[in-house]
């Protein structure tokens, strides 16, 4: 029987690893997206969409199909999903590895603002600005929702969900970007302060930089703690090595 490796998926991590998988003879990849974005990129393997019903669902699902380890490689502020899965493969006994990218760090120019929540962002923008880019995704405006004398810019894949600012011009728009085009952006809409979830890797960290260049501040949402006792693994080559299957190329199975 082929190993077969769960990956819930939705990053850029997470197609990676399954072209990984997929060339490993022997082994069998089947990647879960959650279904929030209408058209999802190319991945490699088998594909499934859509929720398992909470961790007892998920688990229900690694027996009923012989999943021997489990890869939670979703966004890092998908924290419902992280921990379903951790208590999903402690009651099956199977191994789970998390990759997480590494976060952002500021320089010694950036005017970073880091926050613990949505909600503490939002507080803190009135002190900071009056034009904002909003860049934490089109379903987590409601925090934003009750500040009437901001404008916002929101850019997200996809149009955003109420409830939403009621000044807000909407931007839609799909990385990754230029440090050009983030300039382009923050100028053309007059923006004086950017709100960002600390989402790590190279997609969309130009904003940052274009923020920093513009001397504006930037509000950073920091990353939800992950359950106890998990640790995660900041690349393909280190979740491969936690799956004992080494290096590409290496020949181990």
């Amino acid at each position: 029987m082929p190993r077969h490796i769960l990956i819930l998926g939705g990053t850029t991590e997470a197609r990676h690893l399954a072209a990984e998988l997929a060339e490993r003879p022997g082994t069998r990849v089947t990647t879960s997206l959650a279904g929030r974005v209408s058209r999802p990129g190319a991945v490699a393997g088998e594909v499934r969409v859509g929720g398992f019903g909470g961790a007892d669902g998920l688990a229900d699902w690694l027996r009923a199909h012989a999943v021997d380890a489990v890869v939670d490689a979703t966004h890092p502020f998908a924290a419902t999903i992280t921990a379903h899965a951790a208590r999903a493969t402690a009651a099956t006994g199977r191994p789970l590895v998390v990759l997480r990218r590494p976060g952002w760090r500021p320089g010694p120019l950036d005017r970073w603002h880091s926050v613990a929540s949505l909600t503490a962002a939002a507080d803190l923008l009135p002190s900071l600005g009056r034009r904002v880019l909003l860049t934490t995704g089109r379903m987590d405006l409601a925090a934003f929702a009750h500040l009437d004398r901001l404008h916002f810019v929101v850019r997200s894949v996809e149009p955003a969900e109420p409830p939403m600012p009621p000044d807000m011009t909407q931007v839609l728009a799909r990385g990754p970007f230029t440090v050009a085009d983030e300039l382009a952006l923050l100028r053309e809409h007059r923006v004086d302060v950017l709100v960002t979830k600390d989402s790590g890797g190279d997609a969309t960290a130009a904003k940052l930089t274009a923020a920093r260049d513009l001397g504006l501040p930037v509000v950073v949402v920091r990353r939800p703690p992950l359950p106890a006792g998990v640790v995660a693994v900041p690349g393909v080559p280190e979740a491969l090595a936690r799956l004992g299957l080494g290096c590409a190329g290496s020949g181990d199975a």
